[in-house]
């Protein structure tokens, strides 16, 4: 896609966003009052800034880790370009560890172009990329802002009401306002049930000039009490997360505690070749902290708007599928999008958006359902049925070939089929009940593999899409969208 002419353009770099004034008919500086957008975003992160571009295009997510199936939608999107110059780090597998056991999970990359694999990447530089890119587009305006409010009337969303950065209160109005502002949403409740289970908490540092054992791999320990993950996010810099599980206390930064949890627990279980580099970050002291939760998708639909990307549906982070569902999320409302002749005509624009819930299950069911199983296997337990189950899965990925395969390719992106993932779940399970039977069936063991079952206690997520629902959007293929003026709110914090 062309970019418009630098004169139809007035780019305004401020200290965390920019200020793009954009005239809908053609393309020249306008005051802000005189911009009518069609659509509003709230939040201008992952999700905010790909729709934004994503929808702004005339007639068509905090991440550090872009799975291969991510890159796959950005490429659908246009976006590609967003993860170069930005020093990210290809993917190309995953390593496992385990009681100083280790094996090499490489994506299946075979069919695809070589640009295709995973990325890691600084996710402040990704995300600044994406507004860069949706900022070239005359029919899009990006403000600095708080969204305070959703504006609501007669049970339809008409806008939001936001604060600007000099404290000036105002509103804005769009047939549309999609809210997209993470995991820390304001905004939810207007739009769904949110329901959040704190998981975990993950214990950031950044390990400098050391060389992964595997390189351009991510790295999981299975670990007591829980994995941690490194994975590189610049030529020099290697992120290590490490799972704290939300039944222990987490240890204080203020008085040291952390650091002295990071040495005594976590360091003994580091793969050697990162040990002095761990032990150097820890030293150092820049620590973070932040909570895993799960939120299950519960929309409350209401007519003029519509919740995407974490703010709607979270998972585990353990495996890196936030960004990828989310960018998938933009794929699914494109295409609803590009249906619409009038984005004003509320009936018609509500019965299209509830499509988006059943359209976007299959992906979610997989996404979803593969974070929250990982993690609970992949996590220690003092139960003797589940601590087999966990060797076993190490196992199982280390035979190779289609036991690794399969699995890889869910947990990528790559194959995102629910059939797929229930076969390797149904393959695992029995692969770790054949474990607990061998050599032969003794009634200790058979009252293992009753604890195992009944402990099994991993939630799959609904996924019943209709064939009215699936096709819906194909009914309507003859109607389009030629062109959207979006309204892109940068959230401060």
């Amino acid at each position: 896609m062309e970019s418009p002419h630098p004169r139809k353009l007035y780019h305004k770099l401020k200290q965390r966003g920019y200020q793009i004034w954009s005239d809908p008919k053609n393309g020249e500086s306008v005051p802000e009052e005189e911009f009518d957008p069609d659509i509003i975003i709230v939040g201008a992160g992952v999700a905010g800034a790909a729709l934004a571009y994503t929808l702004g295009k005339p007639d068509r997510i905090v991440g550090e880790v872009l799975q291969p199936g991510g890159y796959l939608k950005l490429l659908e999107l246009g976006l590609q370009d967003c993860v170069e110059n930005i020093d990210a780090q290809r993917m190309i597998g995953y390593a496992i560890f385990k009681d100083g056991k280790r094996a090499k999970l490489p994506y299946p990359l075979e069919k695809f172009n070589s640009d295709v694999a995973g990325r890691g990447f600084h996710n402040g530089r990704f995300v600044q990329k994406m507004r860069e890119k949706a900022a070239t587009l005359p029919n899009v305006q990006l403000k600095q802002g708080t969204v305070t409010s959703l504006l609501e009337e007669n049970g339809t969303i008409k806008g939001v009401q936001y604060k600007t950065k000099a404290g000036q209160e105002l509103k804005a109005y769009a047939p549309l306002t999609i809210v997209c502002d993470g995991c820390f949403s304001n905004l939810r409740r207007s739009l769904c049930n949110p329901k959040v289970d704190v998981l975990s908490s993950s214990v950031g540092l950044i390990l400098e000039h050391c060389k992964l054992p595997f390189p351009n791999h991510g790295h999981a320990i299975l670990a007591d009490p829980s994995p941690f993950l490194f994975y590189s996010i610049s030529s020099t810099e290697t992120r290590c997360l490490v799972d704290i599980p939300a039944g222990q206390k987490l240890p204080s930064l203020a008085n040291g505690d952390m650091a002295k949890y990071l040495k005594r627990v976590v360091a003994p279980q580091v793969p050697p070749e990162l040990h002095d580099a761990f032990i150097s970050a820890v030293d150092r002291g820049n620590i973070r902290t932040m909570r895993n939760g799960n939120m299950p998708a519960t929309p409350c639909p209401k007519p003029g708007a519509l919740m995407i990307g974490d703010a709607f549906n979270m998972r585990h982070a353990l495996t890196g599928g936030g960004m990828m569902m989310a960018l998938s999320d933009i794929v699914v409302l494109q295409n609803i999008l590009r249906n619409l002749r009038d984005l004003k005509d509320t009936d018609l624009l509500s019965k299209h958006l509830e499509s988006f819930y059943t359209l976007r299950k299959p992906v979610a069911f997989t996404i979803n359902t593969m974070a929250g199983a990982l993690y609970k296997v992949s996590s220690a337990s003092a139960d003797q049925a589940r601590k087999e189950m966990h060797e076993a899965v190490f196992d199982y990925l280390s035979i190779g070939g289609v036991f690794a395969k399969g699995p890889v390719s869910l947990l990528s992106g790559l194959n995102l089929r629910p059939m797929s993932l229930l076969l390797h779940f149904s393959a695992a399970g029995i692969y770790g009940v054949g474990r607990l039977l061998i050599p032969f069936p003794t009634p200790k063991r058979l009252w293992s593999v009753v604890r195992l079952i009944s402990n099994h206690d991993i939630k799959l997520p609904s996924l019943r899409p209709t064939l009215a629902d699936t096709s819906f959007s194909r009914a309507h293929q003859d109607k389009s969208v030629e062109r959207v003026h979006v309204f892109l709110l940068e959230i401060s914090v």
